[in-house]
């Protein structure tokens, strides 16, 4: 299994980098590698706007993650999915990818083993977790993300409603799913959800 942590956005309703924001004793984007390493992930990936240097940089010094740098992130979330894709470093053995936001550092680490061990009993299938209509984290299987390089889909939800794409989900408790931090308030709700206030 390998990860994507899609982070290219601007944070502009934040202000300040959200990835770089205190979480514990650790940034966001630390803690994210960090867990995503403990649920089982093989190989993490970053994807990141260029101009972002502070984050590329915090990246790299963590150095258990690469970066992928998107080039054009204005065009939105689906195009740092498909920098993902079309990144030619994935390690062969790979047959799932996670498609994760950067702005949920508040998933519990049981939701996160739930849905990827969900993956086992039908591994042909994209798996995302059910509650109240959200539906992120999204794992793929090789085949899916492979398609995502010559999809002429606009978005990440109309690839996944293609006919071509099976997927199944699994119903999962937890109310951190429906929080992006993407404003002030949001963080302060995440970090409370966490228990770190």
């Amino acid at each position: 299994m390998a990860v994507v942590i899609l982070a290219a956005g601007r944070s502009s309703r934040m202000g300040r980098p959200k990835l770089l924001l205190p979480w514990a004793d650790r940034t966001i984007v630390e803690h994210l590698i960090q867990q995503w390493l403990t649920v089982g992930a093989a190989q993490i990936a970053v994807v990141v706007a260029a101009h972002n240097t502070r984050l590329i940089d915090e990246v790299q010094k963590i150095g258990r993650a690469f970066c992928i740098v998107n080039p054009e992130p204005d065009r939105g979330m689906f195009s740092s999915v498909r920098c993902a894709a079309e990144w030619p470093h994935w390690h062969p053995t790979l047959t799932h990818w996670v498609m994760s936001l950067g702005d949920q550092p508040h998933l519990q680490d049981t939701t996160l083993r739930k849905l990827t061990g969900a993956v086992q009993s039908e591994p042909q299938l994209v798996w995302q977790p059910a509650y109240r209509g959200r539906r992120h984290p999204v794992v793929l299987p090789k085949n899916s993300f492979t398609a995502l390089r010559d999809t002429a889909a606009s978005n990440l939800k109309t690839f996944l409603e293609s006919s071509s794409v099976a997927r199944k989900s699994i119903d999962i408790d937890d109310p951190g799913l429906e929080i992006d931090i993407d404003t002030p308030e949001d963080y302060g709700r995440a970090k409370k959800l966490a228990g770190l206030e």
